[in-house]
Order: C-alpha cells, then sequence, then structure tokens
C-alpha cells in the first residue's frame, strides 16, 4: 500500500505542472522517476517511449501507467492514472459544468478566442505530424487520399476504413532493411480479449442506456487513437456528431491545450456536457472509457514489442497509418476547426499572429490561452 500512495502522489504533483503535451510529459518523468527516483532505468525508460508510439491511445499516460505497473502491480498502473489525471479532469469538469447557454457576450468572446487558438494548435499538430511521417511519396498520397475521402465523405466508417486501408498499403508498399525473424511473442492474451470484446461487443449494448452509448463512443475513440492526443478530436468530432455543439466541442478542446496533464482530459469536458442528469458520472464514464483501450493494449504487448516492432510488416503498417493519421487530422483542420472559428479577416489575422508567436517566439501555450481569451473579449 505504501508503494502504490507513493506512485499516486508522485503522479499527482506531475498532472498539477506537466504543461506542454506529451512530449513535455515524456520530459518531466525522465526527470522524476530515471533520473530523481531510479524507479526505471534510461534503457527501460527508452523502451516505454517506443511501446506508447506503437500501440494506439494516449501516449503519455501509457507511458505513466507502466511505471507505476512496474513500481506497484496493477493498482500502482491505476494510481498512477488517477493522480496524473484528476487536475486536468476536474478543470475541464468545472468548465463543462459552467452554464454557458445565457452567458454573457464577453464570455462568449472568450470561447471565441479558444476556437481561434485551437485553429492555431491544430494547424501545428498537422505541419510536425507531416514532416515526421510523410517523407515519402507514398505516405504522402495517403495522408492526402485520407484526407480528401474525409472531407468529401465525412464519416466515422471512413475514418476506419482510412486506417485499415493505409495499415495495408504500409505492410506492402513501406520499404525496410529489417527481416522477419522467428521469435516467440509473449502477448498477455486476457487484456487483449476484454479489449476486442468491448470494441466489438459495446456497440451492440447501446440500445440499454445513455451511459453504455457514451462509454462505448469513447472506448471506440480511444482504440483507434493513433499519432497522439491532437488526433482525438477527429475522431471525437465524427463519432458524437450532433450530439454536442461545434462551439462546445471546441471549446474543450481549447481548453485542453491550457491545463496539465494528458489531453484526453477532453473526455470529461465533453462526457459531462453529453449528460444532462449526472453530468459528473457522465464526464468519469467518458474519461474511463477513453483512456481504457489505450491501458488493456499496453498490459498486452509489454512483454512483446520488441519482437513485433522488429517484423517489417508490423512496422509497415504502423508506418502506414501514422500517414493516414496526418490526412485524418488535416481534414479536421478544415472541418469543423477553421470554418467554426474564422469568421472575418480579424480571425485570420489573429491565427496567423498566434501561429507564428507558437512556432517561432515558443510563447508557452497557457500564455497564448490568456491572449487568446482577451483578445476573444475585445473583438
Amino acid at each position: 500500500m505504501y508503494k502504490i500512495w507513493e506512485v499516486f502522489w508522485r503522479f499527482l504533483g506531475l498532472g498539477f505542472i506537466s504543461f506542454g503535451g506529451p512530449a513535455a510529459h515524456i520530459g518531466y518523468f525522465q526527470k522524476t522517476f530515471v533520473q530523481k527516483l531510479n524507479w526505471i532505468d534510461e534503457q527501460s525508460y527508452a523502451k516505454l517511449i517506443s511501446l506508447s508510439q506503437f500501440l494506439p491511445g494516449p501516449g503519455s499516460s501509457q507511458i505513466g501507467f507502466a511505471i507505476g505497473l512496474r513500481r506497484a502491480g496493477i493498482f500502482g498502473g491505476i494510481a498512477a492514472f488517477l493522480g496524473f489525471t484528476l487536475p486536468s479532469f476536474f478543470l475541464l469538469y468545472f468548465l463543462a459544468t459552467v452554464n454557458t447557454e445565457n452567458s454573457s457576450d464577453l464570455f462568449g468572446g472568450v470561447v471565441h478566442g479558444l476556437k481561434l487558438l485551437a485553429v492555431v494548435v491544430v494547424a501545428d499538430a498537422v505541419l510536425s505530424m507531416f514532416k515526421a511521417f510523410c517523407k515519402d511519396g507514398i505516405s504522402i498520397a495517403i495522408a492526402v487520399l485520407t484526407s480528401t475521402g474525409l472531407l468529401l465523405f465525412p464519416s466515422l466508417w471512413m475514418q476506419m476504413g482510412a486506417l485499415v486501408l493505409a495499415a495495408f498499403l504500409g505492410m506492402i508498399y513501406h520499404k525496410t532493411d529489417r527481416y522477419d525473424t522467428i521469435t516467440k511473442v509473449r502477448v498477455n492474451m486476457l487484456p487483449l480479449i476484454l479489449f476486442f470484446m468491448l470494441f466489438i461487443g459495446l456497440p451492440m449494448l447501446t440500445f440499454v442506456s445513455q451511459w453504455i452509448e457514451i462509454f462505448s463512443d469513447f472506448y471506440q475513440s480511444g482504440s483507434l487513437v493513433f499519432g497522439g492526443g491532437h488526433v482525438v478530436l477527429p475522431l471525437l468530432q465524427q463519432t458524437l456528431g450532433d450530439a454536442i455543439s461545434t462551439d462546445n466541442f471546441l471549446l474543450g478542446y481549447a481548453a485542453a491545450q491550457a491545463v496539465p496533464g494528458p489531453m484526453f482530459s477532453l473526455a470529461a469536458f465533453l462526457g459531462a456536457d453529453l449528460s444532462a442528469d449526472n453530468q459528473f458520472f457522465g464526464a468519469v464514464i467518458a474519461t474511463v472509457g477513453i483512456f481504457l483501450p489505450g491501458f488493456l493494449l499496453l498490459l498486452s504487448f509489454q512483454g512483446a514489442w520488441e519482437s513485433l516492432a522488429a517484423r517489417p510488416k508490423v512496422a509497415g503498417a504502423v508506418w502506414g497509418i501514422n500517414a493516414a493519421v496526418v490526412g485524418l487530422l488535416l481534414s479536421a483542420l478544415y472541418n469543423p476547426v477553421f470554418i467554426s472559428a474564422v469568421l472575418t479577416p480579424a480571425d485570420m489575422a489573429l491565427v496567423i499572429v498566434g501561429y507564428f508567436a507558437l512556432t517561432a517566439m515558443r510563447v508557452p501555450i497557457v500564455m497564448l490561452v490568456l491572449g487568446f481569451g482577451v483578445i476573444g473579449m475585445l473583438l
């Protein structure tokens, strides 16, 4: 119990100060758990980072879960998740419970400013991911075809089909110097079976209650998020459809940039907004739903990742999916992010200045949130 509480308090402290997104979170973890506490060595930590990139789900939270798992077993992993997520969960839940229907023009201005910030953040994510994952003609073609398909035929099925097709194309066309080796892959089957049972079974049970439907929607999205937290935006937008207004959706997305901890805590905002009768319970089940698939997959593959990643077909599939993710996010940059936020030349000017401030001047995201909120009120 001492180790479990120790894990919880260490991650809770990081949950209050870990601004900057997954890359920054990895740095905080490295400094705290590798250099300071020696809970894990450098080599093992590097392997966890690679595994988190290989699997769908929230990368930094998966690393934190794995560190807690190594330190204090399954309850240590849960303690790490709770500690790291609770601060952002409560901040976004509180924002969702604010009555925006009868809000003043001043608050409406803040919302508009944050929607413009969402344009800046998503544009930066698209460019960064394009540079990382689209380095040849085939990967660029996969990204372009994915984006084109989703803009012309926007739907969750189109997104899923694009990811599957990209995986097959990657297996066929991705060139690698590695060769298949006959290596025993030790996969923990119980969490893997549970992952697929929930992925397949939950959509068949959505008629039972609103809570199962919410849990299913967020579980499906969490199961398909490759490439980082920003990719959850288009997946959730297609999954939830008209159940949540575009304004509220983008407000939650922009707010998730400003709070410390994992960006997947956006689920707390959306779950509360979807659950008028019991907003807190809605926030909880949405948050659990979006994080759970990534943790189940981590439990399944943590002992087998090296053997799998060394296989060219698996590496090719991941390569193709990463390229498709760029196209997926590019389509979301236009719809719903850009068309619902940029309404005037002044809005476009602010987006351009904000992009310059974020990418060239390296202004902290918290400062940008404050700046866009104030300028939104003035506009």
